[in-house]
């Protein structure tokens, strides 16, 4: 829509935001730091909207928190784009002259009424057009905030579209203090994709299918590259299952605890036929492995993080790492000289420039810049570039006109029935972080969360006959998990909550199905059909 999939704001701008709205992101336990800047805006009497279906702890701080129903955010954000557009308070002259397709959104959403979406949503009609309404009226500083909970569904790219047509409805993208903000899961995410590891791209966003691209990685690199784009995680698992991939490399992620329908990525690499993992821990990816290359973590290394503001920082090793532990480019290296392809690369340093080199929107970055004046935000195209600070302020980065996405609604692809009549949605808990393969190790960490929790609504409860504490087993068409009950308001009726922190107690991605966005394959973790069933006092 607008070129980059990156924050097109920075974390700092969240503070001085006259309206933020936070959807699908349970911000203080998944990015709390970021939180802090939400928080000092509402200090700074910015309006805070908070779209989830479950009461969060930033509810508490918001002026009206639009609870939703599970799936149904498209919905919600067409109605808010029918009454900006019928109530005329979008930005006319932003629209005329730096977006193209609003008379097909126009069109689009005329259906997408209040009340079209209060039946769909369960949000009253009135939540809906003042929400659009406040949108509207804090533009051009409306900043829009996301994260999982609207990409981690089988409609998730759809999703992200319906948001970002309410920016480019009123004027927010380059803008200071607005924009709209995808907030990242973990450190380097962003410096991950950055370098290239996404299967359609090379470094710097640069798409392997355009011929003067591979040109000039071919010339750089002496080796002639693949025209057609790659595969992601999971065609490659269905791949492995179906004997066409047989070899896996998987670097710092534990895959059969933190992928849906876990028992499905447990068959894939058990039928691969060969199997490394290089990781800072044996978890339980790593057990499933034939070889396990020890890795260094983060504090034993030299190198860059790109945090989730587009932000080059460097990284100093503070002590060696333990034992057999190297860092992760040198086990790169090695494998690069034993298969036959020796690089000419002493440090990270060297490894940098020849990114910078070729990626233009590092080009303007080195490790001697960084060093000097600390972390810069990409684009940066040249050594006297001072860095981007928001994204699109004369132009879009794409080079062309914002364009409006018309989308409609796609309801999960697994709904509660009669068998399995409530949902499953899972995520994060602040001090579990993830799957536990690293805080798990921490001393305290069972004083804070020493077991996995269901957390259901009181009404649920009730029906069910279960009280707070008590064993419960959570089951969906794929497997069944124990689990302690934890009766709360701040799950909605007809909704359980559960983290994935514990694998071996409480394996939740056992219950998680396999259906992902046709566009991205990102999985659909938060929505699947499940039961609870009592089981006694735990």
């Amino acid at each position: 829509m607008v070129g980059k999939g990156a924050m097109s704001n920075s974390i700092e701008e969240i503070a001085g935001a006259d309206m933020i709205l936070v959807i699908g992101s349970n911000t203080t336990e998944a990015h709390p730091v970021i939180s802090l800047r939400m928080k000092k805006a509402v200090r700074n009497g910015a309006n805070l909207v908070v779209i989830d279906p479950r009461q969060i702890e930033l509810t508490g701080w918001a002026s009206r928190h639009v609870q939703l129903k599970i799936g149904t955010d498209i919905p919600v954000l067409n109605a808010m784009a029918h009454v900006i557009i019928r109530e005329g308070l979008y930005d006319a002259e932003y629209v005329a002259h730096r977006t193209e397709g609003f008379d097909a959104l126009k069109a689009h959403v005329k259906m997408y009424t209040p009340e079209f979406a209060e039946a769909l949503s369960g949000v009253p009609a009135e939540q809906i057009i003042a929400t659009a309404r406040e949108y509207a009226a804090a533009s051009p500083k409306a900043s829009i905030c996301y994260t999982l909970g609207i990409t981690e569904h089988s409609c998730g790219a759809h999703n992200v579209q319906a948001v970002g047509n309410l920016a480019l409805l009123c004027g927010n993208f380059g803008r200071e203090n607005a924009g709209v903000n995808p907030l990242r899961g973990q450190n380097n995410v962003q410096g991950v994709s950055d370098m290239g590891a996404l299967p359609t791209d090379l470094p710097g966003y640069q798409k392997i299918e355009k011929p003067e691209v591979r040109k000039k990685f071919e010339v750089a690199w002496g080796t002639p590259l693949p025209e057609r784009r790659g595969i992601t995680k999971i065609t490659a698992l269905d791949q492995m299952i179906r004997g066409e991939v047989k070899a896996v490399f998987i670097m710092g992620e534990n895959t059969v605890v933190s992928d849906p329908c876990s028992g499905h990525s447990r068959q894939a690499l058990e039928a691969a036929e060969f199997v490394v993992v290089q990781d800072i821990f044996m978890n339980d990816t790593a057990r499933l492995a034939d070889v396990v290359l020890p890795a260094a973590a983060f504090a034993e290394v030299d190198g860059t993080f790109t945090n989730s503001e587009r932000r080059v920082q460097r990284v100093r090793k503070a002590v060696d790492p333990p034992g057999e532990a190297r860092p992760d480019w040198r086990i790169m290296l090695d494998l690069f000289e034993h298969m036959g392809l020796p690089q000419e690369f002493a440090t990270p340093s060297d490894i940098w420039d020849e990114v910078a080199a070729l990626a233009p929107i590092l080009s303007g970055i080195s490790y001697e810049r960084l060093e000097r004046e600390g972390g810069i935000q990409w684009p940066c195209p040249t050594p006297d570039h001072p860095g981007t600070v928001f994204l699109h302020q004369d132009q879009m980065d794409s080079g062309l006109p914002g364009q409006f996405a018309p989308v409609d609604h796609i309801p999960p692809v697994e709904e509660p029935d009669d068998e399995y009549p409530l949902f499953l949605t899972t995520g994060r808990r602040r001090s579990t972080y993830h799957t536990g393969t690293q805080t798990g190790r921490a001393i305290g960490f069972d004083e804070l969360v020493p077991y996995e929790m269901a957390e259901i609504n009181p009404e649920d409860a009730l029906v069910l006959g279960i009280a707070d504490g008590e064993m419960v087993r959570v089951s969906s068409r794929r497997g069944s998990v124990e689990v302690h009950a934890k009766v709360t308001d701040r799950s909605p009726v007809g909704a359980v909550f559960m983290a994935f922190a514990h694998p071996e107690s409480a394996p939740t991605n056992v219950l998680t199905n396999d259906a992902y966005d046709f566009i991205t394959e990102t999985p659909e973790f938060k929505a699947c059909a499940v039961r609870v069933e009592k089981l006694g006092v735990g």
